[in-house]
């Protein structure tokens, strides 16, 4: 069954005159509005020999939206490109901007790259500022919520949050930003380096990193330690040389945070120690990694299933499957939910294992052992209370346990 507002963005597109000089600017913005009201977080436009295959990912899944003539194309895209501010007469190389609309509280962001049928384009759309704004409104454990509260008023150290494209961590960035303003009242030198600044937050100098003026996150962080901040966030450690300023940060006296990519809160010490980074620094310098997942929430129309082949190899007692009504669009499920697990390192075995080079298997069984809930936990008990679907988590976190 298709998206009501996929219907109706179809009706509104009959509706527009197409030699009206106006009709790809019309078509745009439509567009736009159609992504907000759908709760669209990204839209891709992909050339192809039939035309430009409109998709939109909701709750973290691509849906079909629309395929427009191949001939007006090059016009959607390039009144895109008009929007965030890109170059038009450059379709032969990548570029991204930002969409500077009349709505301050909704980000946009537009990437442009050139493929075989022409450029493709994605719109990423940024939940409004107003939206997420506590750590009570992630959706997490209440005993991980506690303790990672308490690490954030901690006074040195890295909190790092991990995990694929799309699963939040920014987000749960922010929230932890915002507690930190909130605990201190203001007494504490909060300052981030990020690229791009995504959302304001009061209370913290935030910067962006220009790489066309060699002002990339290494070089900003190592200048940033001169401006006497005691909470520092990151936006991302992508490299070996900001990686290395972090974590030496984080042992002389300040508290930092920041986004990792990993598979898992141990993988992200594997790939960290792969990197070159020291094992002291990782032992003494790492409070906490933070994975998390975003799942989709099965719809009420839900229905149980079979434990077979319904289970689909998990370690649950039962489950239930998605099918699909009007109300969640066909999809089975509506909304989506948090899965994390978060490690710390102890200094005891496990703090001799990360100095020992272990593998992200052994810290992982011995991060069981000293108490750590892990992602496949929290998935089967999500599934269980019937949160969640066995299809789901393993289109989330795969096969891989």
């Amino acid at each position: 069954m298709p998206f009501p507002s996929a219907d109706s963005w179809r009706r509104q597109i009959a509706a527009l005159d197409a030699s009206d000089p106006r009709y790809a600017t019309q078509l745009v913005e439509r567009l736009l509005k159609a992504g907000r009201e759908a709760g669209a977080s990204d839209l891709h436009l992909q050339p192809t020999p039939q035309g430009l295959d409109v998709r939109w990912r909701i709750d973290g899944v691509l849906h079909p939206l629309d395929v427009l003539p191949a001939r007006i194309a090059p016009n959607v895209v390039a009144r895109l490109k008009v929007l965030a501010e890109l170059l038009t007469y450059r379709n032969d190389v990548p570029q991204e901007g930002r969409i500077r609309g009349d709505e301050p509280k909704v980000e946009v962001r537009v990437s442009t790259f050139p493929t075989l049928y022409g450029e493709k384009a994605v719109v990423r759309l940024f939940a409004e500022q107003g939206r997420f704004l506590e750590l009570d409104s992630l959706g997490f454990d209440a005993e991980l919520q506690a303790a990672l509260r308490r690490l954030l008023a901690e006074t040195s150290g890295a909190i790092l949050v991990t995990g694929p494209a799309g699963a939040g961590k920014t987000t749960t960035l922010y929230a932890c930003l915002r507690e930190i303003v909130a605990q201190s009242a203001g007494g504490r030198g909060i300052a981030s380096l990020e690229d791009p600044i995504e959302v304001a937050v009061a209370g913290v100098a935030q910067s962006q990193a220009n790489l066309a003026a060699g002002f990339d996150l290494a070089t900003g962080l190592k200048f940033l330690l001169r401006q006497d901040p005691e909470v520092i966030m990151l936006g991302e450690i992508r490299d070996a040389a900001t990686a290395e300023v972090a974590f030496q940060a984080s042992l002389t006296g300040h508290l930092v945070l920041s986004t990792f990519h990993a598979g898992s809160a141990t993988g992200a010490i594997s790939r960290l120690s792969d990197m070159g980074i020291a094992p002291y620094l990782l032992r003494s310098g790492v409070l906490a990694i933070l994975s998390q997942r975003l799942v989709r929430q099965l719809c009420s129309c839900s229905q149980a299933a079979d434990a077979c082949d319904g289970f689909l190899g998990l370690r649950v007692k039962q489950a239930r499957r998605a099918v699909g009504c009007a109300e969640c669009r066909g999809t089975g499920y509506q909304g989506r939910m948090l899965l994390a697990e978060m490690f710390t390192a102890e200094r005891n075995e496990l703090g001799r294992a990360i100095l020992s080079r272990s593998d992200a298997a052994r810290l992982e069984s011995l991060a069981v052992e000293a108490g750590m809930v892990t992602r496949w936990q929290r998935a089967c008990q999500a599934v269980e209370a019937g949160l969640t679907s066995p299809a789901e988590i393993r289109r989330v976190l795969g096969f891989g346990e």
